[in-house]
């Protein structure tokens, strides 16, 4: 039984059954035996219509969607909100996508041995699919990962976060209720490790979709079987540049929203700004002020801007790392302060040693720290400079500036003047070196839950 509370207060929210490992058994003979009938595939418009109609279903409960994801997630219910607004649209995305999903055709006659043949490649489903999720977006990441595969016809097993099964569980039900068999799209709810891993390095897996830690993801990348695929979803540190020739008042908001937007436990939040020495002190001081007015607190109330951590630990730990970094020699110019036994004030940490924690790993917690700079090229080194590389950002109104941050940044996407965590559901988005492996991203999903066939006739 899993036992799910408020991350706010800590608030009994539900109980939940869990699966075992007859259960998985189960489940992954069901989605086997669907992919083994070919007769029975869902044909395009079948999974049109089911998308569709999901998409319509979320729509009408789309206020429960919201306010849920703000209790069992602890997202602010304002962000809440957006996120619900993303997951139908991605739905929508999905479906969209199948109506110019094709393969292509295949040059033949450019030798003597090719003559005489017409070739051309269709796009096949990979086969089941075991998505394993986070718990930082409850609703959208589980349309990420559900919703391509029921456009690619993939049968698929997700596994939501322990702490967050609630979005997770009303949307397979949503899916249901839109008319996709259970077989095609089934939930295994565990805190079990062990079974986790069951799911995805089983034979019968030939994709697996994983959000969460890189160590985690990368273990069950070297224990999938023979021929299966896989998608990694990590996290980094991400950095953006400030140039001199920035606008210091424009930059304020998308920097703030970069760093604390969902108290900073987003793959890809702002965690590490470099600020040319000339407007170190008017940026942090702008940064200072518009950090003091963000309200901390209650997730479901609408006028929350940052709630709480998931767990008790990880506010201990987020606790500990600002202390580690003030104790070497970064000055805390607002916030720091522990509000509760999950909430934090959000935190801007001036020069903090290279050697810290915040300096070199993923905070995953409201803390934004600051870092002096006077050329360009050795920011842009200091930012290159760990293992982790996903998105990044550079602010400055000189486009040669702005240009050459981008060519050189190690980041598979660099926002000019827009924070690190900017994203559009239908972008490419994905983690290089330790951070991820494979493309998000509706529609580069979709192609990886496929295969190519190639069909080849010889005329006459």
């Amino acid at each position: 039984m899993l036992h799910i509370v408020q991350p706010y207060d800590r608030a009994p929210l539900a109980e939940i059954e869990t699966d075992d490992a007859a259960a998985l058994e189960r489940k992954l003979e069901a989605a086997r035996a669907v992919f083994l009938d070919r007769d029975g595939w869902l044909k395009p418009h079948e999974r049109m219509t089911v998308l569709r109609r999901l998409a319509e279903l979320m729509e009408g409960r789309r206020d429960h969607l919201a306010l849920q994801i703000a209790r069992e997630g602890g997202k602010p219910l304002a962000d809440a909100r957006i996120e619900t607004t993303r997951a139908i649209d991605g739905v929508r995305n999905a479906a969209e996508e199948i109506r110019t999903f094709a393969g292509r055709e295949i040059p033949m006659g450019l030798s003597p041995a090719s003559d005489g043949r017409w070739a051309f490649t269709t796009r096949e489903p990979i086969g089941v699919v075991a998505a394993v999720s986070a718990f930082n977006h409850p609703l959208n990441l589980i349309v990420h990962q559900v919703a391509p595969a029921i456009a690619a016809g993939c049968p698929v097993i997700v596994k939501p976060a322990e702490v967050t099964p609630l979005s997770c569980l009303d949307l397979v039900a949503l899916v249901r209720e839109a008319g996709l068999p259970e077989a095609w799209c089934q939930t295994l709810v565990t805190a079990d490790t062990a079974l986790a891993e069951r799911l995805a390095t089983d034979p019968r897996i030939a994709f697996l979709s994983f959000i969460g830690s890189a160590k985690v993801g990368w273990y069950l990348h070297s224990r999938l079987a023979p021929g299966a695929r896989s998608a990694l979803e990590h996290g980094g540190a991400a950095p953006a540049i400030i140039d001199r020739s920035a606008d210091l008042d424009a930059l304020v908001e998308p920097v703030v929203k970069g760093a604390f937007y969902h108290a900073g436990q987003v793959c890809v939040s702002t965690q590490r700004l470099f600020v040319h020495e000339a407007v170190f002190d008017a940026v942090t001081d702008r940064l200072v002020a518009r950090i003091r007015t963000l309200r901390t607190g209650d997730p479901t109330r609408a006028d929350t801007d940052v709630g709480p951590l998931i767990r008790v630990r990880e506010a201990d730990r987020v606790a500990e790392w600002i202390a580690e970094a003030v104790a070497g020699g970064g000055r805390p110019a607002v916030g720091g302060a522990r509000l509760s036994q999950t909430t934090l004030e959000p935190t801007l940490l001036l020069d903090p040693p290279a050697e810290a924690r915040v300096s070199r790993e993923e905070v995953f917690g409201p803390v934004l720290s600051l870092y002096r700079y006077d050329d360009l090229d050795e920011a842009i080194v200091r930012a290159n400079a760990l293992p982790t590389a996903f998105q990044a950002s550079v602010f400055a109104q000189d486009i040669g500036v702005a240009l050459r941050a981008a060519d050189r940044l190690d980041a598979s996407a660099v926002m000019i003047n827009d924070p690190t965590t900017f994203r559009t559901d239908w972008m490419p988005f994905a983690g290089r070196r330790t951070s991820g492996y494979g493309t998000g991203g509706i529609g580069y999903t979709l192609r990886d839950m496929t295969q190519e066939k190639m069909v080849l006739l010889r005329k006459g």
